[in-house]
């Protein structure tokens, strides 16, 4: 059967059918959207609760556990760790990939209903939850400035116009928005003067309740009209609050300004952003899963003048970071590596065979089969991206090698004097099965990955698939149009009439096979020290990969950097601001920063701050985003009581069932028992600090925040008519900027705030003087029935699975791979010796890093078993596939050999590369072994004289082979502009191997033939079977 014969003989359904292809691939190509990396779901809940004026303790004792106790019966979550700061708590929910996020929100807002009667009385509101992707970085920042308007309006501004607006844009997922909180009214209370005129903190707190409401007051009727019923009794400013009346005290008027300070300012004063140099309001967009980056920013973007026109004329909307600029920079370097991978597949051609003609026909064969790749990625929902354009420009050096088999075969029977229509039709149908062969075990190596689990499927599907979609769509180009195109282009050989170039390239193949005939009648009489440099490879390759660097994925030039500025424990908002300030004006001057935009204070803490800083264009700034960080942490000064690490913002971001840590690397400590785990962190934390493969450690230091306790004489308070919960609500009225009253607006929803004057709690002292009612309604100091004492304690408490638990992160020092410093943090923890209680274990990249580690034997075993397996299935033969796969340990000793000498890491990267090694080195001796089997079936050639012609006769089909191959990943190698970080590590791996492993398969693979040749015929001999020789599977 020859399935070439119909498309041979229909010349125009052909051309149409090729057309067909590129129509739908070219349509298909405007709908692809574009992302950095493939979109990976880790399902990731977000579940967030507050309770104003709580510790950190309280928070973590009754909200966090009882939410973690109730998540705990939900099924399919591998991550469970949470947060609590002061007045706020964070519980993070991974799942396993393949759990429905819809179905896991449901599940959670079922616990979060559970656990109603389990939380704290005095919350507002019930906790809440998110849906989000921890592995999306944001893809805008904006900021709002003024010179004018106060921080709270701006905040106003943001979340009223800005924020609903922007949520509105087709692609946006979340608009969060920082460096301030909404405006609100204070209500500073003054404790002398309530102490003078007798007046309760819940006295006034009632006074500023009952005020202050909005609620149907109904409407009046009569038989022709109706009257809506309205009241002034929604209080909006502070001035509508300084009259209100307390109570009459000796026939006077006792008023809210008679014992408080009342103000227009925010809800939380212990917040502030900003952008370069100037105060401002930040805006974080995060895009929806599936979302165009490009098309979501440019529609922001248009929306952006729009917006500023609706703002008041003081205040200025900015750009602060722009993740477009630099995911388009990557894909446009991608896509002209991939136009020149083309072209030097083309020049390749060319120059084989001298004959413009002739070359044209496989140079079809590449825009046809990479265009009509782009709609099986639509139809899988894939997008633009650096990997799966990484898997186009490799499959540019693969879908040619199918028209190069069969245009060199349909060539070398013209040459014999057969016609062009014959020979297409003869030269198709001998090289069918060839091709069905290479092309799918080839896909096999790639469909095999979707089998691995874990994140190399997640991260690599779309590599995977879209690369089998081109070998699939080239193979079917290479069965119609090339043979079709053949039987009608190409010419009759007539001596005499070649061109110079066809000449030259005519005697250089001469040559060429002259030479290697030569070398491999040496080879072929000296087989065992042939087989002996081939069992010395298999060493070759154990012992390179022990020795060979290793890393998980390359580090990333995203253009931006993420900073986390650390407080001392216990530091408050406005001596950490100045610290602040000193870490923004030096990363500011750096000459690679293009502009840094961050906030202070919120849900991180008093003492906590996060920058972002976008770089300039690589192009102007010349060095790497990790060398900027190395040289920001050589030149920013040093800052007492402060510090400041930085990271390199990556487009895949691990640990998403953890809050984010200063590095992509940390290492968790978890204990039952608190006192065992204080006891043991720090000499942890000393441990690690001795590494010098370990840099930038970022641990709690010191025994915690200072910290005032209440000890209240029971005894005492029960005798004077007090309670612990009067106690209680006092110093919450007092100190925890309470929320007593809402305010009702059109557009959004504010608060009141009470608490007492900030300079009456500089100092523990002052508790001494506040006022608690007895139950007879005299008034006592709490200095009656209770004492302070000062103690230290945690600003932040942390769980991981229920346990107590602490984070230790930390970066690599230049030039130490994540393999490296895993093995350095072992050995050192193994010197500490932590008790059975304390665990300890890798997080975030390291914990992925070493999940990958101890699974890539299997990887590249599985897909060799599945190669065997499909070939075992097309030879109807145990023993052929094997001598095809003897290609392969070639093949890895040049790609590690090549990794080790050039200075490079093992990264899931080249791991790829050593997969498409697996596919690609083998099709050389697929080409040969099948010309081999044919030869001794049809032209009863014995073994030696069957493999020694197919090499022969196959050796310009292979060199141009992997030569197109070579060259179409030359530009992954070379790469210098954005991106290149990605595309480096896998064309050195690849150019390394197809290199080693042309040399040496040209002559190890005829050798393994024989003596495979040999075992089978003696197997059959002891089956007593004469022989079982492949069927005639011509096609």
């Amino acid at each position: 059967m020859n399935l070439s014969g119909p498309f041979i003989r229909r010349p125009v359904a052909t051309m149409l059918l090729s057309l067909a292809i590129m129509l739908l691939g070219g349509v298909s190509f405007n709908l692809l959207p574009v992302s950095p990396l493939p979109q990976i779901d880790f399902p990731v809940i977000v579940v967030q609760a507050s309770l104003p004026g709580a510790s950190p303790e309280v928070m973590a004792s009754t909200v966090a556990t009882p939410l973690e106790r109730s998540f705990g019966a939900i099924a399919g979550i591998t991550t469970m760790s949470s947060s609590s700061s002061q007045g706020s708590t964070r519980v993070i929910l991974a799942f396993d990939s393949g759990r429905d996020i819809n179905g896991a929100a449901r599940e959670v807002q079922a616990a979060i209903n559970a656990s109603r009667n389990l939380l704290p009385s005095g919350m507002r509101s019930m906790p809440t939850y998110k849906k989000i992707n921890p592995s999306q970085a944001p893809i805008m920042v904006l900021s709002l400035t003024s010179d004018v308007l106060p921080k709270g309006q701006l905040y106003d501004l943001a979340s009223t116009i800005l924020s609903q607006s922007l949520s509105q844009v087709p692609g946006v997922g979340e608009v969060q928005i920082g460096g301030s909180s909404l405006p609100a009214v204070r209500i500073e209370l003054e404790p002398k003067a309530l102490d003078q005129y007798g007046v309760a903190l819940d006295d006034v707190r009632n006074t500023i309740a009952n005020a202050n409401v909005r609620r149907p007051k109904g409407s009046l009727e009569d038989s022709q009209r109706n009257w809506q019923i309205q009241a002034n009794d929604q209080l909006e400013k502070a001035k509508d609050y300084e009259p209100l009346l307390i109570r009459y005290q000796d026939g006077a008027a006792l008023r809210l300004s008679d014992v408080a300070k009342i103000s227009d300012g925010v809800e939380d004063r212990y917040n502030s952003g900003f952008f370069n140099n100037d105060s401002a309001v930040l805006l974080v967009i995060n895009r929806q899963s599936g979302a165009n980056i490009i098309e979501t920013v440019k529609q922001i973007k248009a929306q952006l003048p729009a917006l500023q026109a609706v703002l008041p004329s003081s205040v200025k909307l900015n750009l602060a970071m722009d993740r477009s600029p630099v995911i388009t920079a990557t894909l446009h370097e991608a896509e002209m590596t991939l136009l020149i991978a083309v072209a030097l597949v083309i020049l390749v051609v060319y120059l084989f065979l001298g004959n413009f003609r002739a070359s044209l026909i496989p140079t079809l064969a590449v825009p046809v089969s990479l265009v009509g790749t782009f709609a099986v990625m639509y139809l899988f929902g894939f997008s633009l991206n650096n990997l799966s354009l990484m898997a186009l420009i490799l499959a540019t050096g693969l879908v040619v090698d199918d028209a190069i088999v069969v245009l060199e075969n349909i060539s070398r029977h013209i040459d014999n004097g057969i016609s062009p229509m014959k020979a297409a039709y003869l030269g198709a149908k001998e090289v069918g099965f060839t091709l069905l062969s290479m092309n799918v075990s080839l896909v096999a190596v790639f469909l095999s990955i979707l089998f691995m689990g874990g994140i190399v499927t997640s991260l690599f599907r779309e590599f995977s698939i879209t690369l089998a979609a081109a070998i699939i769509v080239s193979l079917i180009v290479s069965l119609s149009l090339t043979p079709m195109l053949c039987a009608r282009w190409l010419k009759p050989h007539i001596k005499g009439e070649e061109t110079g170039l066809q000449r030259w390239s005519e005697k250089v193949n001469d040559r060429m096979v002259a030479g290697y005939a030569r070398s491999l009648d040496w080879v072929l009489r000296h087989r065992r020290l042939t087989l002996l440099s081939l069992l010395v490879t298999v060493g070759v390759n154990i012992a390179l990969y022990v020795v060979v660097p290793k890393t998980f994925m390359p580090q990333q030039d995203t253009g931006q950097l993420i900073g986390f500025v650390r407080g001392d424990d216990g530091l408050s908002f406005s001596v950490m601001q100045p610290k602040m300030e000193i870490f923004r004006k030096a990363v500011l001057q750096d000459p690679a920063v293009e502009s840094v935009a961050g906030f202070i204070g919120g849900n991180s803490g008093t003492n906590n701050a996060v920058m972002l800083v976008r770089l300039k264009p690589i192009s102007e700034r010349k060095i790497s985003a990790q060398a900027v960080i190395e040289r920001m942490r050589k030149n920013v000064p040093l800052v007492p009581g402060g510090r400041l690490m930085l990271m390199a913002d990556q487009d895949l971001q691990f640990g998403g069932g953890r809050d984010q840590t200063t590095s992509q690397y940390s290492y968790i400590l978890q204990s039952g028992d608190l006192a065992a785990l204080r006891l043991w962190y720090p000499k942890v934390v000393a441990a690690l600090r001795e590494l010098p493969e370990l840099t930038a450690i970022d641990a709690r230091e010191g025994r915690g925040a200072q910290q005032v306790t209440l000890v209240v004489d029971r005894d005492q308070a029960k005798r004077l008519g007090v309670d612990m919960d009067m106690v209680t609500a006092v110093l919450n009225n007092a100190y925890s900027q309470r929320q007593i009253s809402t305010i009702y607006d059109s557009l959004n929803q504010y608060q009141v705030v009470m608490e007492v004057n900030p300079k009456y709690a500089q100092d523990p002292i002052t508790l001494n003087q506040v006022q608690v009612i007895t139950s007879t309604g005299a008034r006592i100091p709490l200095s009656a029935i209770a004492h302070y004492e000062n103690s230290l304690a945690d600003d932040r408490v942390s769980h991981e699975g229920q346990f107590a638990s602490e984070n230790i992160a930390f970066d690599m020092s230049p030039g130490v791979t994540v393999e490296q410093g895993t093995a350095a943090i072992e050995r050192a923890i193994a010197k500490v010796g932590l008790p059975e209680d304390v665990i300890a274990k890798m997080a975030g990249t390291a914990d992925a890093f070493a999940a990958t580690q101890k699974s890539q034997p299997f990887m590249i075993l599985g897909a060799l078993v599945a190669v065997y397996l499909v070939l075992g299935i097309l030879y109807e033969s145990y023993i052929h596939p094997l001598t095809i796969l003897s290609t392969l340990p070639s093949a890895g000793v040049g790609a590690l050999l090549s990794i080790y000498v050039l200075g490079g890491e093992f990264s899931l990267i080249s791991l790829l590369g050593l997969f498409l090694l697996i596919g690609v080195v083998k099709k050389n001796a697929i080409l040969m072994i099948d010309l081999a089997l044919q030869l001794e079936r049809k032209e009863g050639m014995d073994p030696l004289a069957s493999i020694r012609s197919a090499c022969l006769l196959r050796l310009r089909p292979i060199l141009m082979t992997t030569l197109a191959a070579i060259l179409g990943a030359v530009p992954l190698l070379i790469s210098s502009a954005e991106g290149a970080e990605m595309r480096q590590p896998l064309g050195l791996t690849i150019i390394g191997g197809l290199v080693f492993s042309q040399i040496l398969t040209l002559y190890t693979t005829p050798v393994v033939y024989l003596y495979l040749d040999r075992l089978r015929h003696r197997f059959n001999g002891w089956r007593g079977v004469r022989t079982d020789a492949a069927l005639d599977t011509a096609l």
